[in-house]
């Protein structure tokens, strides 16, 4: 039996490859306009001032996010873009691309909080990383997000 090739790739916007930035905004595409039937402005000017970090399975992208340098989204660094395949949920690929993301932002930018706008199904899955719930229920592209911030 074969094991699948697994692994973590962290890149600029500028050493993107033209393969590997067609995957991240398919998959961008693919959840965030078509699965969640949200239209709205994906390429935001965040992604050249953003890490990259992708996770790939047997030359697949998996899930992706970006790690958002302090002052760009938020006063606090950020993880943003978080997506995971539709076909490899439940894999545990999102666990590990946060786990991830928490270790590598640190490395990048400090050991600084790091907040996020989550989606308010995710609640749970992102207080168990250590981010808690800080403010009001929004409303962003018609969906419900709250803010979370792992201090």
């Amino acid at each position: 039996m074969e094991t699948a090739t697994a692994y973590f790739l962290l890149k600029q916007f500028e050493n993107l490859t033209p393969h590997e930035l067609y995957a991240i905004l398919q998959l961008r595409n693919e959840v965030f306009v078509v699965e969640q039937n949200c239209v709205f402005q994906d390429a935001d000017n965040k992604d050249q001032s953003s890490l990259h970090l992708m996770y790939w399975k047997n030359n697949e992208l998996v899930a992706y996010c970006r790690l958002v340098p302090p002052g760009i989204a938020y006063e606090e660094m950020s993880i943003g873009r978080v997506v995971s395949s539709p076909y490899h949920r439940k894999s545990g690929a999102g666990r590990h691309l946060i786990a991830e993301a928490i270790q590598l932002i640190h490395e990048q930018f400090g050991s600084k909080p790091i907040r996020i706008g989550a989606q308010c199904y995710l609640i749970k899955f992102y207080a168990s990383f250590g981010f808690v719930e800080e403010g009001e229920i929004y409303l962003e592209d018609g969906i419900e997000h709250i803010e979370m911030v792992r201090y």
